[in-house]
């Protein structure tokens, strides 16, 4: 293995991660084995494997696990399985949305914040199908990592799970809550550092996202790795995901929006139940408008981060 460089960070002993743009991906080593956690945007499998390649050299990971099934942690999947044949790993409640048979609850352009929110709309929300991916298993236990449990957190998704090494107690927290205001283009491209709430604009269970920031907080994680925003430990960490637990209804959870009074109801097979989308059409006209002026930077600042 190689010293860190820019292209990723370290997280904690055996813990590396990358930045794909504005999602993050795990690369993380134990008795020999390393996996995968999450897969980044559409796109980004050169750089993940050119990670991989730094990090391991020429071993393939035992597995892929995924927090959860959005277009940004499943982008890069179907391109990494081309080289990697390894299993891949989601909770039950995400399979509807990785085998091809449900698409996610439509995202909320309303609950505000800032750009990301507005071009939310244009973010995919339908199923890929992933050939052979398995449930995780019931007990808790993280396949390839020993040591290693998984902690079921929904609410930014059905079937959304979090990642905690009991030894040191460094916790994966996928989006259950992210540090940084994920809302915010400046924030996210900035890496501004605060512990929020999941990512208001796709997360259509108000009631469980805050229940499982609750259940993670009681973890009293150390270091806390998320899916968007830098790398978070000791007590910074822990008095803003106090604060978050205290407050999660005044700060997280949105006051307006479709999702914020009633949640979308899925189960096995997917979605059940949608809330009426809110009488505010100027949030979808702003959100084509500001997506057309802002595709070229996106693209720019994707660009540079894949070299």
């Amino acid at each position: 293995m190689q010293g860190e460089n820019k292209k990723y960070f370290k997280v904690a002993p055996g813990i590396w991660g990358a930045k794909i743009v504005f999602v993050n991906v795990y690369f993380v080593t134990q008795n020999s084995h390393w996996v995968l956690i999450d897969a980044g945007l559409p796109g980004s499998a050169s750089k993940i494997k050119q990670i991989a390649a730094d990090l391991f050299g020429n071993t393939p990971p035992s597995a892929i696990l995924l927090t959860h099934g959005h277009f940004d942690h499943r982008g890069a999947l179907k391109d990494l399985l081309k080289t990697w044949n390894v299993p891949v790993y989601a909770h039950k409640l995400e399979l509807p949305y990785l085998t091809g048979k449900a698409a996610y609850p439509p995202a909320d352009p309303t609950v505000g914040g800032g750009l990301m929110t507005l071009l939310s709309v244009l973010y995919p929300r339908k199923a890929i199908n992933v050939p052979d991916i398995q449930a995780l298993p019931h007990d808790g236990s993280t396949p390839f990592l020993p040591g290693w449990r998984t902690v079921v957190t929904p609410g930014h998704s059905p079937g959304h799970v979090s990642y905690f090494r009991e030894a040191d107690t460094v916790l994966i927290a996928g989006d259950a809550f992210v540090t940084t205001r994920q809302e915010s283009a400046i924030a996210t491209f900035s890496n501004l550092k605060e512990v929020n709430g999941p990512p208001r604009y796709f997360t259509p269970d108000w009631d469980a996202a805050r229940s499982s920031v609750l259940r993670l907080r009681d973890l009293e994680p150390s270091v806390a790795a998320t899916g968007h925003g830098p790398v978070m430990a000791g007590a910074q960490l822990k008095s803003g995901l106090q604060n978050l637990a205290w407050y999660f209804d005044e700060t997280a959870r949105p006051q307006n929006g479709r999702y914020s009074k009633l949640p979308a109801k899925t189960d096995n097979e997917g979605v059940t139940y949608i809330p009426p989308a809110p009488s505010r059409p100027y949030a979808l006209a702003s959100a084509v408008l500001l997506a057309a002026l802002s595709a070229y930077t996106l693209v720019k600042r994707y660009r540079q981060t894949s070299l």
